[in-house]
């Protein structure tokens, strides 16, 4: 004699792929990570690591996110109070560069600031042309042929 599942174990068990898979389609319609999206589904849903890979390209910002334009072809040379909590402009379209003024807000599938703070009062470099590797510091990203042909307020190209 055969013990029929329970309905709830059935609802979980029928429910969860349909919400990974609407998760993995919400990503890659919004072009998060290309990296992680080339994967086929089975191994999207089965690996653990890539699930992770997924989850830190959706909350970090990347070295050249989509909709990111050059707001500038320098960096910006700002005092940083300690403790103080900055929102550095990911997206190029502030008109308080380098930092944020909520211009994005207006802006579909453009990247969202990067909030952050320095331990000590200190002098630094933000970046302006929104390219940089180590966002928000400049890592003279800038000074590349591709940055400095683009144009202004536009996605650069790598061509």
């Amino acid at each position: 004699m055969t013990r029929e599942p329970k309905a709830r174990s059935n609802f979980f068990r029928l429910w969860l792929p349909f919400a990974a898979l609407a998760l993995i389609w919400d990503l890659a319609r919004r072009n998060v990570c290309a990296s992680a999206m080339s994967a086929p589904p089975a191994l999207r849903l089965a690996l653990p690591a890539l699930q992770a890979q997924i989850r830190s390209c959706w909350y970090s910002t990347t070295a050249s996110p989509k909709g990111a334009v050059i707001a500038a072809k320098h960096p910006f040379k700002e005092d940083l109070l300690a403790n103080k909590l900055y929102a550095w402009c990911a997206c190029g379209h502030s008109q308080k560069q380098p930092f944020c003024d909520g211009s994005h807000r207006s802006i579909p599938l453009v990247p969202t600031p990067l909030r952050f703070r320095v331990k000590e009062e200190k002098t630094v470099f933000l970046c302006g042309c929104k390219q940089t590797k180590g966002p928000p510091y400049c890592d003279g990203t800038h000074k590349e042929d591709w940055v400095q042909r683009a144009a202004l307020h536009t996605v650069p190209s790598l061509e």
